[in-house]
């Protein structure tokens, strides 16, 4: 055996301190072929230290050979030391066989620092150089997939897989199309690529790719089934719960909507949309004051939320806690944020302790913006009629009319009002 052999072997039984004595004896005694080979194997084992000095060892006797170079500024940015690794890369000229992996190295480098631009064109010069390079092919579609560029990333990976290359790097390229597809808003395709996939080989982020889709194509059994499955593998994996309640919220099981959302919660306690559908299922099943524990939850979290003011205060208003109401609308008012709904909100609470003339006021400034909203036409053109307001509540039955011209109750009303 080799001293390198002898390395690589005690290495292996963690003998490391005999390791380290044959390792020296290697870079004295073996040759440069043998040592190059012993220098992969070390840094594909995580002795990056004893491969660079290898590798070093190496360079001092060729300088010209660049892929020397490539290798030691790819352990380089292993280590964190990217002005070092530039170093090695900056000394390869254009004209030299190593160059095109040393744009490679490079755009990888760039691209941990999040400068995609640049990574970008590095791979795109080594593609000119190299058009039917697979892994520049490869690496250009997972660089536009990681910033979301999926119409990018889609040409690139349909080219391997014209190529006949389903698989590269550990990658599955089937299942990186579909997941772009899908993100693009083609369903169908996506769901063609994805259904290819064999089960042992979805992996987590893939699956809910898969039900994603089925779900947007109105497969709710097929995606609730992958959603469970998903839930059952890693439950951590927090954005299903949605998807799920919401499948289930179709189906009218309001409970196991609720359910799900609650195992939800527990895995993800500070999504503020969670709370939210979790209190409007509650709702549905009349446990208000679960659904009111559950808004009041999500604005400890997030006071500025005025969705979540506005739901609370719509609670509010159909328990007729209209005392309750005005204060939270009025706290809210007082911190300068406001919203027509919630001077609508205010005024059906004034009117309903007969305070018409500040509900009048709150009715007038919500019919600004909430004139195109027929919940608050129909509810308006009786709140006016009520306080007098004949031409206002005209004007609201005539503006519900031109969205629903055939609305039997206010046709019926908008009768009895020309009187």
């Amino acid at each position: 055996m080799s001293y390198s052999e002898d390395t690589l072997s005690n290495l292996e039984l963690g003998q490391i301190n005999e390791a380290k004595k044959q390792f020296a004896w290697a870079l004295r005694k073996d040759d440069d072929d043998v040592l190059f080979s012993l220098a992969e194997e070390l840094y594909s084992l995580g002795f990056s230290s004893m491969s660079k000095r290898t590798y070093k060892l190496l360079l001092d006797r060729y300088p010209k050979e660049d892929e020397l170079r490539t290798a030691l500024a790819d352990i380089a940015i292993s280590e964190g030391e990217d002005d070092q690794a530039l170093e090695y890369l900056t000394e390869i000229a254009p004209s030299s066989p190593a160059y095109i992996e040393a744009l490679l190295v490079e755009a990888d480098l760039y691209q941990t620092q999040g400068l995609f631009e640049v990574s970008e064109q590095k791979l795109l010069t080594a593609l000119q150089l190299a058009p039917d390079e697979e892994v520049i092919q490869f690496a250009l579609a997972e660089l536009y997939f990681s910033i979301k560029e999926y119409r990018k990333a889609l040409n690139y990976y349909l080219g391997l897989i014209k190529q006949g290359i389903q698989s590269y790097s550990r990658v599955n390229i089937v299942g990186r199309l579909g997941v772009c597809y899908a993100e693009i808003g083609k369903f169908e395709q996506a769901l063609g690529y994805l259904e290819q996939i064999h089960e042992e080989d979805l992996e987590s982020d893939t699956r809910f790719q898969l039900a994603v889709t089925q779900y947007e194509l109105h497969h709710e059994d097929d995606a609730l089934r992958n959603f469970n499955k998903l839930k059952e593998t890693d439950p951590d994996y927090a954005t299903i719960y949605p998807y799920i309640a919401k499948i289930y919220e179709n189906k009218g099981q309001f409970a196991d909507a609720l359910l799900t959302l609650q195992d939800g919660l527990t895995i993800d306690q500070y999504n503020i949309s969670l709370y939210q559908n979790a209190s409007r299922m509650a709702h549905k099943l009349g446990q208000d004051e679960t659904a009111e524990k559950y808004l009041r939850t999500a604005l400890k979290q997030d006071p500025d939320n005025l969705t979540l003011v506005i739901d609370l205060s719509n609670l509010l208003v159909f328990l007729k806690r209209h005392s309750d109401n005005l204060d939270l609308i009025q706290f809210y008012q007082k911190q300068d944020q406001s919203d027509a709904r919630l001077l609508w909100n205010q005024g059906r609470s004034f009117a309903a302790i007969d305070n018409y003339s500040d509900a009048l006021d709150d009715y007038e400034a919500a019919f600004q913006e909430l004139s195109n909203s027929p919940d608050f036409l129909s509810d308006a053109a009786v709140f006016f009629r009520n306080a007098g307001k004949r031409k206002e509540a005209r004007d609201c039955a005539q503006k519900f009319l031109a969205i629903y011209p055939n609305d039997p109750d206010m046709n019926l009303f908008w009768d009895e009002i020309q009187d």
